[in-house]
């Protein structure tokens, strides 16, 4: 600083400047330090949207939008006050706009294909293989979105549910690594979509050696026949409508047997083109094709399935037996425990977006937060020797959201890479009970309230005044005056 006229003010001004960073120039620093090393710095560069010079950049923004995907149920409006918290006691301002309209809008600028970029990044080295294979999990859920009118032309609800009683359904089908738990990337569309044709979305990025393992709303010949030209093997299902007991009668023809309970199949394409394809791609499908269908006895207490007629392309029976690729399916029910993960732990069974375009946006940062939240439960575990199933991952959500603020207040980076090693500590000691066949019941114990169902819309709804207050088979008494 140069102030030829005014020497005596340099000492004073001088300070300041260091002491004021530029606005734009002031991230989240808890989660940065925790996360940034998962995500190259291009990605969150000053270009094209949010670029300019503000307060909501690029890089302020995902991060304040990261920050609140990591604490489920969070407003803007509490994130608003979290960024003014830390630009007033960092650049020393007094005022500040507290509204939460600026904010949405970053939101809204925030570009979907930077946001596809990170979620790729958050991927890292490719886990190991299994005999070869990246093992990859496919499975499809569904989210509920705000009843809004542009939610509901895009996402409608379901046909059983009256005008005005239901909300928006947004159906997802995603892929999954199952050595490391991550989120490969995922489709959507509405209810009235099948979960074929939004796995045939994904197909891009799939490669050779891949395989897929999926139940058996995924086992149709098209998908292994095709799966199988592009080099990608699958381990499905065999549909409860699909026999091979009959040679005469069915499609699926026993040509050999290769073991106890293993046969080898000549599967026949079938007669009618599925609704979902194009003439071109149903004349491009084979004839017919082999599989491998074998059947597996399921001995666990409490699961209500006893057999399994698994399917798979895997013909060879010496270099996959069937008992690996028996426990290989029943790993199967992990990508339920990631979708388990993603709607209760961070709380996308209800997404809070009021338009499609943001719906999506929210889906993608809660994907990024929970690839960054098992990138860090990996390390924990190599670090710590101990198998990444079998940590908690509400334990590694509930350790970052605490060690993020110490890190965030720590003077030095020694003292900063100091806490991370700690956090990981003691992320990998948050060891889940080993409890093999457990029996867990589908039914809920706690009650709900005793109000009533909103069986029309809200502006025709009358509730009854004299609900619940007579017993059944109770006469009523008339007293005279």
């Amino acid at each position: 600083m140069n102030t030829p006229f005014f020497p005596a003010w340099r000492s004073r001004l001088a300070p300041s400047k260091k002491a004021s960073p530029p606005l734009a120039e002031q991230p989240l620093p808890q989660l940065e330090a925790l996360f940034a090393p998962f995500i190259p710095e291009q990605l969150l560069s000053r270009a094209g949207a949010n670029s300019r010079e503000r307060f909501y950049t690029l890089r302020q923004t995902f991060w304040a939008f990261l920050w609140q995907a990591l604490h489920p149920g969070t407003a803007c409006r509490e994130v608003v006050r979290q960024l003014l918290s830390d630009w007033q006691a960092q650049a020393g301002r007094t005022r500040a706009q507290a509204g939460t309209a600026a904010y949405c809008r970053a939101r809204q600028r925030l570009p979907l294909e930077r946001l596809q970029a990170i979620l790729q990044a958050t991927l890292g080295p490719e886990p190991p293989r299994w005999r070869g294979h990246a093992v990859k999990l496919v499975d499809g859920t569904t989210f509920s979105l705000p009843d809004t009118a542009a939610n509901q032309k895009k996402f409608p609800q379901s046909g059983a549910q009256k005008p005005g009683c239901g909300f928006p359904t947004l159906k997802v089908v995603a892929l999954f690594s199952l050595a490391s738990g991550l989120a490969l990337n995922w489709a959507r569309g509405s209810l009235r979509v099948h979960e074929i044709p939004l796995f045939r979305k994904l197909w891009s990025g799939l490669r050779r050696r891949d395989l897929i393992i999926g139940d058996r709303g995924f086992s149709s010949y098209t998908n292994l026949a095709l799966l199988l030209g592009r080099g990608v093997d699958c381990l499905f299902r065999l549909h409860q409508g699909k026999k091979v007991r009959h040679p005469r009668r069915s499609r699926l023809q026993r040509k050999q047997k290769l073991g106890p309970r293993q046969w080898l199949v000549q599967w026949k394409k079938p007669y009618q083109k599925p609704e979902y394809m194009r003439p071109k791609e149903w004349a491009a499908v084979p004839s017919e094709m082999q599989v491998r269908v074998f059947e597996v006895i399921v001995c666990t207490r409490g699961m209500r399935t006893r057999k399994l007629m698994l399917v798979t392309t895997l013909l060879d029976p010496v270099r996959y037996p069937v008992e690996e690729l028996a426990e290989l399916y029943l790993r199967r029910w992990e990508i339920e425990l990631s979708f388990r993960d993603l709607k209760t732990t961070l709380g996308l069974e209800v997404l809070r977006c009021q338009s499609p375009a943001m719906v999506e946006k929210e889906v993608w940062m809660h994907l990024i937060a929970f690839n960054l939240l098992r990138r860090v439960m990996l390390q924990s575990a190599a670090s710590g020797d101990s198998d990444v199933r079998h940590l908690s991952f509400k334990g590694a959500l509930a350790t970052v959201r605490q060690y993020c603020p110490a890190m965030a207040a720590a003077q030095t980076s020694h003292l900063r890479v100091q806490l991370i090693e700690r956090l990981r500590e003691v992320i990998a000691q948050d060891v889940l009970p080993l409890r093999p066949g457990r029996r867990e019941p589908r039914a809920v114990k706690r009650r709900p309230k005793p109000y009533q169902m909103l069986n029309q819309p809200r502006h025709v709804f009358r509730e009854l005044a004299h609900r619940g207050k007579y017993r059944k088979g109770k006469k009523c008494k008339l007293v005279k005056p």
